[in-house]
């Protein structure tokens, strides 16, 4: 193989150890390969980082491998005349038979040499540190939501029915009696008459759900998890309060994400976290589809389509995504739910994830067009575009003759 780049590195990197290959041209024209292992210590690195310069190193290349990658990348990022390269370990997998770490790392300096490596998306840092805050709040909010399962999980045991008569079981009324319950108090006269508002006409029906057998068993445990669930609750507060403070340089991209249907702030907070706002990075929006995951796989052999499973993609950009994309096509008067009424249809009626995910694939490419021009917004192009965009005489002709092939005799009279 031809090589491209005359001086390159590979790095492979684990827990403690970082294996460094280096090659560089010989003098009588061949080309000759350094190998040596370094600590992970902070102090290691520089040596490495030193050691680089010192052989005129111009590419290092590493593979994702975990977290573990980022000490070396952090420590190399920004030396001078050094490119920095994190590629897929799936893609440079190593021929079978010599798996060593000597011997990644050479084939890793090998594959860079000759140009055969694409390097992954690596965010700068102020994305990153935003990366990792809604990362960090998705988790929270998770483990909130397991923590109220488990409230009514204890509930159901203590024959309290609270979930059954109101819609949020740790809303503002519910959380007054729940906090009765566990202060000692047991008549159900007294803790139904705890509702507010729109749920005092619901009073009755709250006197028999909260007719149980209560103790103080249930007392300690309820008081664990809602002790827990405050505690999340400040931490996510905390985090969004981070979040819009770091976030706030791109405020005005924020805005603009929100008039898609169905992107709220946390969704434009999550897709600007996990893309970026500089779409050059991705050529196109097949490009971006593809690496978040939201296009059709392709597996082909011998003529045959074997498959088309999603690949593998930014899983938290493909979540908030199709989250988004469930709560757009609710909006019946509008491009995205026309187009998921379409795609219904196409897939059949038990197929609904697989027309959100093609929604949510329409909707990537809006963001990507949206952060690719200055002041774009969402146009929202109307419920009948699909109507508009089909020729009606073709259409026409096609109902005819489905009604002739039924038996009938069509004549076509123009509507006054």
């Amino acid at each position: 193989m031809e090589v491209i780049i005359d001086r390159v590195a590979g790095l492979d990197v684990h827990k403690d150890a970082v294996m460094a290959a280096v090659r560089v041209p010989e003098e009588r024209g061949g080309r000759t390969q350094t190998v040596k292992e370094f600590r992970t210590f902070t102090g290691e690195l520089l040596r490495l980082r030193d050691w680089l310069v010192e052989s005129g190193v111009t590419l290092v290349v590493m593979e994702a491998t975990g977290v573990y990658w980022k000490p070396p990348w952090h420590v190399l990022e920004g030396t001078s005349g050094l490119e920095l390269m994190l590629v897929n370990a799936h893609h440079v997998k190593n021929l079978p038979g010599r798996k060593t770490d000597v011997s990644d790392a050479a084939w890793l300096a090998q594959l860079a040499e000759c140009g055969l490596l694409r390097g992954s998306f690596v965010p700068p840092p102020v994305i990153a540190q935003l990366r990792d805050l809604t990362r960090d709040r998705k988790k929270l909010i998770e483990d909130r939501a397991k923590e109220t399962q488990r409230v009514q999980k204890v509930l159901e045991d203590a024959g309290i029915k609270l979930d059954s008569v109101v819609t949020d079981v740790l809303g503002k009324a519910s959380r007054r009696m729940l906090d009765a319950l566990v202060a000692g108090e047991r008549d159900p006269e007294v803790l139904a008459d705890l509702a507010l508002t729109r749920m005092r006409p619901r009073i009755p029906e709250l006197r028999h759900a909260l007719l149980g057998r209560f103790d103080d068993h249930h007392a300690l445990m309820i008081r664990t998890h809602l002790n827990h669930v405050d505690h999340l609750g400040v931490s996510i507060n905390a985090l969004d309060a981070e979040v819009d403070r770091v976030i706030a340089p791109f405020a005005d991209q924020v805005r603009r994400l929100m008039t898609i249907p169905g992107v709220g702030k946390r969704t434009a907070e999550v897709v600007i976290a996990e893309m970026g706002v500089d779409m050059t990075r991705f050529p196109s929006a097949a490009h971006l589809a593809s690496w978040a995951g939201l296009c059709p796989g392709n597996h082909e052999s011998a003529g045959k389509r074997r498959g088309g499973r999603a690949r593998k993609g930014n899983a938290a950009l493909r979540v908030a995504l199709c989250e988004a994309a469930w709560a757009g096509v609710r909006k019946n008067d509008s491009y995205p739910g026309a187009q998921f009424r379409r795609f219904q249809r196409r897939f059949g009626p038990k197929a609904e994830g697989k027309a959100i995910f093609a929604c949510a694939h329409t909707l990537v490419v809006m963001i990507r067009n949206i952060l690719a021009e200055d002041d774009a917004v969402f146009e929202d192009l109307g419920a009948d575009w699909f109507e508009r965009r089909t020729d009606s005489a073709a259409h026409t002709r096609r109902l005819v003759r489905q009604l002739e092939k039924l038996g009938h005799r069509v004549t076509l009279q123009p509507a006054a």
